[in-house]
């Protein structure tokens, strides 16, 4: 059996980075994705890219919608390795803080805090207030949350804006045991 993946997207910047993270999961046989795109990531993904939302659930192996609240990861008992939500917005960040789960990302991401597994925030926004800074904090204190932000790195020494979003995308994946092959880690000085 695959493991299972669920990516959702929301409409923050980053949808680039949505892509590759669906495109490295892809590559790995022994794993699956279940893709949940929000109406404001697809009008995003419009704005940022020149993939169409056909283009990117071609990438993903089951397509979920935000409104099938039924869908089967919205249970605990649909095993997952947990799930990843690439780019998130501060609207869905303080929804999944304050447990308002009225849609299907926020439900699985509700599902994914109460049975413990990881759930990955690429948190997008800039700068951040206070309001922002204390959901965070607060999600970064339960077990198997982890907030990575999409920020730039340099050790690595990129060359182009690919290189970064596939850095980034590799550290977004890495928690669920993904390694993406071109990912240069820090090997010190």
């Amino acid at each position: 059996m695959k493991k299972r993946i669920v990516v959702g997207a929301t409409g923050a910047s980053g949808l680039p980075l949505l892509i590759k993270c669906l495109e490295i999961i892809r590559e790995k046989p022994d794993y699956e994705s279940y893709l949940i795109m929000s109406s404001s990531a697809e009008l995003t993904l419009r704005q940022e890219t020149t993939f169409t939302v056909e283009d990117v659930k071609k990438l993903a192996d089951y397509i979920l919608k935000p409104e099938e609240i039924g869908a089967k990861p919205a249970s605990g008992s649909f095993k997952t390795e947990g799930m990843l939500i690439v780019p998130c917005s501060m609207k869905t960040i303080a929804g999944i803080h304050s447990g308002y789960a009225d849609n299907l990302i926020l439900r699985v991401a509700d599902v994914t805090i109460k049975e413990q597994r990881t759930l990955v925030l690429a948190a997008r926004e800039t700068p951040l207030s206070g309001i922002h800074l204390r959901n965070l904090y607060e999600l970064s204190m339960l077990p198997g949350v982890r907030i990575i932000p999409p920020m730039m790195t340099f050790y690595h020494k990129p060359e182009t804006i690919d290189d970064m979003v596939y850095h980034i995308a590799a550290k977004l994946l890495e928690p669920f045991g993904i390694e993406a092959e071109e990912y240069r880690r820090w090997n010190g000085l």
